[in-house]
């Protein structure tokens, strides 16, 4: 019949060969585990947390202006006049939102950010929006930056641009196993480029303008003398205010990531709440410089732009064709001011490509600690709140991953048509955080009684206003001119995402209702009637006596062998070899005519619970433990599959009598072994310990 196969033994021994061959590995790619106890020491000072929360909105000053210039482009270059009165309003919309920010940190330094403030002051549907929006909004981080990356790496290599996706999903690898090893140490790697990048952009800037200004030089960009035929030529009227808040809702990629700082508060270093405001500050400066900066040189240099570049870029009349490839804005404004292969160029190229990889980290910082959030609050799995080795989310980190490299496959690392699906999420959040500060402040103000408090808190109020009312503006910009370019993808993966959500609290809540103890006496606390055990058999045999001896041990009120008939000569010569041995516990055979075994036991165990409600059945199943893992291939799986069907039958109690094999001695003698065994840079810890305190008190 069988029943000497178990699931367990198999799933033990498989547990031990997966942790033998990967503890190795993971201690060199991650490093040694950290103690809970240490928390404290990966928290950020300033200077690091720059780079760590800050990368994604100061990198994203070397894509933000080009896709200024591309949507202006479908007008001619006539429309290329308007790039200035663009990037005033990116910055005015800039230091809307930094402000805003900074009475978020203040009001909630907690770290749930948009999520926290949207479903405090807004309600659980507003929270679970704003948690949504967020969500999707870091995937398309990551894919965004990875793949303008590696399109701005491109520009120097070929073997990257014409492998873009392998080259993409290889970078999320390389970060996700960095920030695996923990935030703090991912951030003192990533300052360096992130640094060198803004001193580079701020070097070519003034080095431009020094040029430009004082020295007169003609700085031109490679495509300076290249003419834009023009999609739509001469357009006027509501046509042209569509395309400008076309361009300008593509502009305020620069805003992305702002959010983070506050979502990431409790990972600074005490004041926590003042050094999340300042470095918000810092970022807001640095981003709003270096973009006016590029889009300044860009219209200085004669930098050219178009959405197809083969067709609509033409050289004395001709299309370029497809074999061109168009270097982003800062590349081309660079190449003006430092010129083509000179030092500075390549430094500002490497670290340009470097910090628009690494502008993901931004995500790879805020997706795990908010999912993180969500999971405490039980709308996502548990598991997402569960520190790894080194006190870092780790299966958030592994989730933003699989999520993000499933974008850039799909949209073939196309940043382009990537960025149509962005921003959506950030002005959602954007709205609903900053409406949910303005109730905030109301709320404050109602008992507020103290005059210099609030005057502070009116004025708080009021940029939170201002803030709510111009991100929702530009939100509806973005909806009504994104929508039919992509933005539906992100509305439709924030729905997707609020409805899962949704889905999994129900559960846990559900969960939680059946599961809590009860204030009166109920079933589970009421001892049952009688205990009824069953031990199956398939034939005599060692494994089989123990189970039996096992089950006359828990003295149960009543107590009965169980076979099922699958062979008639197998049965009856186990008839006689019971009534030889004279074994004093009754004997039941069922009858299965197809040969089934499952089914009758089940069948049978839901009888005797029907006859008696109250009375628990204890089933009692005799296991091999075998010690290889091909062995398992040589026998079935009767008892896991049995086991799997019993656990659904309310009522009845399974336990696996195990009956260890010669095999399995040298299994656990192997595991021994790996227990003495210290890996690199794991901790000690196990018999070896217990052994080395034995010898220092024998000597």
């Amino acid at each position: 019949m069988g029943w000497r196969v178990g699931g367990l033994p198999f799933e033990r021994l498989r547990s031990s060969v997966v942790s033998k061959l990967t503890d190795v590995p993971k201690r060199i790619l991650i490093g040694r585990a950290l103690r809970s106890d240490r928390l404290g020491e990966t928290l950020l000072p300033k200077r690091v947390a720059l780079p760590v929360f800050a990368s994604d909105p100061l990198s994203s000053v070397a894509y933000a202006p080009g896709e200024v210039l591309l949507v202006l482009s479908i007008a001619g270059l006539s429309a290329y006049h308007f790039s200035p009165w663009i990037a005033a309003a990116v910055v005015v919309l800039m230091f809307t939102v930094v402000a805003s920010y900074r009475q978020n940190v203040h009001a909630y330094p907690s770290g749930g950010g948009d999520y926290e403030v949207a479903n405090t002051n807004l309600g659980p549907k507003a929270g679970l929006t704003v948690a949504s929006a967020l969500l999707v909004d870091y995937v398309l981080t990551v894919a965004v930056s990875i793949s303008s990356g590696i399109e701005n790496l491109g520009s120097a290599i070929p073997f990257v641009v014409e492998n873009k996706v392998a080259c993409a999903v290889g970078v999320i690898v390389l970060l996700t196993l960095m920030n695996l090893r923990g935030v703090k140490e991912s951030g003192t790697l990533f300052a360096i480029p992130t640094y060198v990048f803004v001193a580079g952009v701020f070097t070519m800037i003034a080095w431009g303008a020094f040029r430009g200004v004082i020295l007169g030089d003609e700085m031109r960009a490679p495509t300076a003398d290249y003419e834009i035929k023009p999609e739509h030529p001469g357009l006027a009227g509501f046509a042209l205010v569509f395309l400008l808040l076309r361009a300008f809702s593509s502009g305020c990629a620069a805003l992305t990531g702002v959010e983070a700082i506050s979502n990431g508060v409790p990972a600074f270093r005490k004041p926590k709440s003042r050094n999340a405001a300042t470095t918000l500050a810092l970022m807001g400066l640095l981003a709003v410089t270096m973009f006016c900066g590029i889009i300044g040189l860009a219209a200085a240099t004669n930098v050219r732009m178009a959405e197809n570049p083969a067709k609509d870029l033409l050289d004395d009349g001709t299309p370029l064709g497809p074999d061109y490839v168009q270097d982003p804005v800062i590349s081309q404004v660079a190449e003006a001011v430092f010129g083509q292969g000179s030092i500075l160029f390549i430094i500002l190229a490497a670290a340009t490509a470097l910090v628009l990889f690494l502008a993901a980290n931004t995500a790879y910082n805020g997706f795990p600690l908010l999912g993180s959030i969500l999971a405490q609050d039980r709308y996502l799995p548990r598991q997402l709140h569960t520190r790894g080795d080194r006190l870092a989310f780790s299966n958030g980190i592994v989730l933003l991953a699989g999520a993000a490299g499933l974008l850039v496959w799909v949209y073939g690392a196309d940043s382009t048509r990537l960025i149509q699906l962005y921003i959506v999420g950030v002005f959602v959040s954007f709205t609903l955080s900053q409406t949910g500060m303005v109730r905030h402040w109301n709320r404050l103000l109602a008992d507020e009684e103290d005059k210099a408090k609030r005057r502070h808190m009116i004025r708080s109020r009021a940029i939170n206003t201002f803030g709510a009312f111009f991100t929702g503006l530009v939100l509806v910009v973005v909806l009504v001119t994104k929508f039919t370019h992509g933005a539906w993808v992100a509305l439709l993966g924030m729905c997707i995402f609020y409805a899962t959500m949704t889905a999994i609290r129900r559960h846990y809540d559900r969960v939680s209702e059946e599961i809590a103890a009860p204030e009166t006496p109920s079933d589970d606390m009421v001892r049952p009637s009688r205990v009824h055990s069953v031990v199956l058999i398939s034939k005599i045999h060692r494994p089989t006596l123990r189970a039996l001896a096992y089950a006359k041990l828990m003295r149960s009120d009543s107590l009965e062998a169980l076979s099922v008939n699958v062979d008639p000569a197998e049965t009856k010569a186990l008839r006689e070899e019971w009534e030889r041995r004279g074994i004093d516990v009754p004997l039941k055979v069922l009858d299965s005519p197809y040969r089934e075994i499952t089914r009758p036991v089940i069948e049978y165990v839901k009888s005797l619970r029907k006859e008696s409600p109250r009375d628990v059945v204890s089933v009692i199943i005799p296991e091999y433990v075998v010690g290889h893992w091909y062995e398992h291939l040589l026998h079935n799986q009767s008892a896991l599959r049995l086991k799997g069907r019993l656990l659904f039958t309310p009522g009845v109690m399974v336990t696996s009598v195990p009956y260890q094999l010669q095999s399995s001695e040298a299994a656990k003698r192997r595991a021994r072994k790996r227990q003495e065994w210290t890996a690199p840079g794991s901790v000690r810890r196990g018999p070896a310990v217990e052994r080395a305190k034995e010898n220092s008190t024998n000597t």
